[in-house]
C-alpha cells in the first residue's frame, strides 16, 4: 500500500504538539505518530513531507521540516470544519527517482479518495512526482505555477528543480493539458522560453503584472488541478531567505493571497510548497502561506463543476462574428465564459464548455476585444 512509504513524525515533535493550547492547530490535526496511523474517513486535507532535496543540487541533500509544522501547528486555526491530517514523511529514497515513486503512489491514493494531499519539499522537482500522481485516474492535468522561472530544460538533462516542467510536457502519457506560470521574472528566463510558452498557448503572467492587479490571478487558479509555489518567488525581505538572496519577488501579503485564491478554487485537488532552505526565518511564512490555502479550502463554494444555472446571470455580448456568453455567480460574483463548441481531440478532455474568467475580460468583450484566455482555449481545441 502507498503510505508504507511514510514515516511518522518523531517522538519529540509529539512532545511539542502536547504542549500546545489547547486552541492551536496541533490540538486538532490527525497526527501520524508511531503506532498510530490516522483514520483517513474523516480526513479532507492530508499534509506530507518529503526529506530530500537532492533536485536542488545544493549541499543540503535532506531537510527536516520541523519548523514548518511547529510554526504552522502553533497557529490558531479558522472557522474550520474540515479534518486535517499530518500523515508524517516520505524520506529520502536510494534515488530521486525512489522518492519521486513513493510520492507519486501517495499522491495519487490520495487524490482517488478525494483527500486533498499538501505536499511540503524539497525541491521543486517534486512537482512533476505530484503530477505523475494522476496518472493512474485517466485525466488531463491543469498545473498552475508561482515561480520566477519556468523550469524548462534539455530533453536529454538529468531531472532537477530547474528542468521538471520539460518532463511534463515530453514524457508519456502525455497527460498535461494546460501550464500557468504565475509571476515570472524575464530575466531569469531565456527569449526562446517564453517564446515556447506563447508557442503551446501556455498561459504566463509577469511578476509586475500580477502585482499591480493580482485579481488577474483568480480565474487561473479556478481552473487547476494542481498548484505549486517555489518560494524563490518571493522576495527575502519577506521571506526570511537570505540564504539565496531575492531581491524582487512577491510580498508575503500577495503570496498568501494567491494560496488563498488556490484554496478557494473548487477545481484545486493538490497543492505544494517547494525549493526553501528550511530555516526559521523562512518558516514562519510558509506556515502562514499553508493556514491561508488550508483556509480557502473550507471557504469553497461549490461552484465547479456547473451544476444548476440558478443562481447565475447570464450576459450575452454581441461580437462581429459570434455572440460570446458570460456567466456571473450572484453568490461570489465570479465570472465564467462559455467556449464555443468543437471536436475533442483527446477523450481524457471533458466536455466543459465554460472557461474561468474575470470581469475584466467581459468588459473587454463590450469594447469588441476577443480574451486572451478564450483564445487561447479555442486554439488548444479544449471543446
Amino acid at each position: 500500500m502507498a503510505f508504507e512509504f511514510l514515516q511518522p513524525l518523531d517522538e519529540s515533535f509529539a512532545e511539542y504538539v502536547d504542549a500546545l493550547n489547547s486552541q492551536t492547530l496541533g490540538k486538532k490535526v490527525l497526527c501520524h505518530t508511531k503506532g498510530d496511523f490516522p483514520d483517513l474517513e474523516t480526513a479532507s486535507i492530508a499534509i506530507i513531507g518529503v526529506l530530500d532535496n537532492r533536485g536542488q543540487h545544493d549541499n543540503k541533500p535532506s531537510i527536516h521540516l520541523n519548523y514548518i509544522r511547529k510554526e504552522f501547528y502553533g497557529l490558531y486555526p479558522g472557522n474550520w470544519h474540515k479534518t486535517i491530517a499530518d500523515l508524517g514523511n516520505i524520506t529520502a529514497g536510494e534515488s530521486l527517482q525512489d522518492t519521486y515513486y513513493a510520492l507519486k503512489s501517495i499522491v495519487g491514493e490520495l487524490v482517488k479518495s478525494k483527500i486533498i494531499p499538501v505536499i511540503l519539499g524539497g525541491g521543486h522537482d517534486l512537482a512533476y512526482a505530484i503530477y505523475r500522481g494522476y496518472d493512474r485516474l485517466e485525466q488531463m492535468v491543469n498545473y498552475v505555477s508561482i515561480d520566477s522561472r519556468f523550469d524548462f530544460g534539455k530533453e536529454d538533462e538529468a531531472i532537477s528543480s530547474r528542468s521538471f516542467l520539460t518532463r511534463m510536457i515530453v514524457e508519456e502519457p502525455h497527460n498535461l493539458f494546460n501550464y500557468s506560470n504565475i509571476g515570472y521574472q524575464t530575466y531569469y528566463n531565456a527569449q526562446e522560453e517564453i517564446d515556447l510558452v506563447e508557442k503551446l498557448y501556455f498561459d504566463a503572467y509577469r511578476l509586475g503584472e500580477v502585482c499591480n492587479d493580482i485579481t488577474i490571478a483568480e480565474p487561473v487558479f479556478r481552473d487547476a488541478d494542481f498548484v505549486s509555489i517555489d518560494m524563490t518567488a518571493v522576495k527575502s525581505s519577506d521571506s526570511g531567505n537570505i540564504v539565496k538572496f531575492v531581491p524582487n519577488g512577491f510580498d508575503g501579503k500577495e503570496i498568501c493571497t494567491l494560496a488563498r485564491y488556490a484554496g478557494i478554487s473548487d477545481k484545486v485537488s493538490s497543492f505544494g510548497i517547494f525549493n526553501h532552505d528550511d530555516t526559521r526565518q523562512e518558516s514562519v511564512l510558509i506556515a502562514q502561506v499553508l493556514w491561508y490555502f488550508i483556509e480557502g479550502v473550507h471557504y469553497r463554494s461549490q461552484e465547479y463543476p456547473f451544476g444548476s444555472r440558478e443562481h447565475y446571470i447570464k450576459y450575452i455580448v454581441p461580437m462581429e462574428d459570434e455572440e460570446l456568453v458570460f456567466f456571473k455567480s450572484d453568490r461570489t460574483e465570479r465570472w465564467w465564459i462559455e467556449v464555443p463548441k468543437g471536436s475533442v481531440g483527446n477523450n481524457k478532455v471533458k466536455n466543459t464548455t465554460l472557461l474561468p474568467c474575470s470581469y475584466k475580460d467581459y468588459l473587454s468583450t463590450c469594447n469588441n476585444e476577443v480574451p486572451e484566455r478564450l483564445w487561447k482555449a479555442q486554439r488548444k481545441n479544449i471543446i
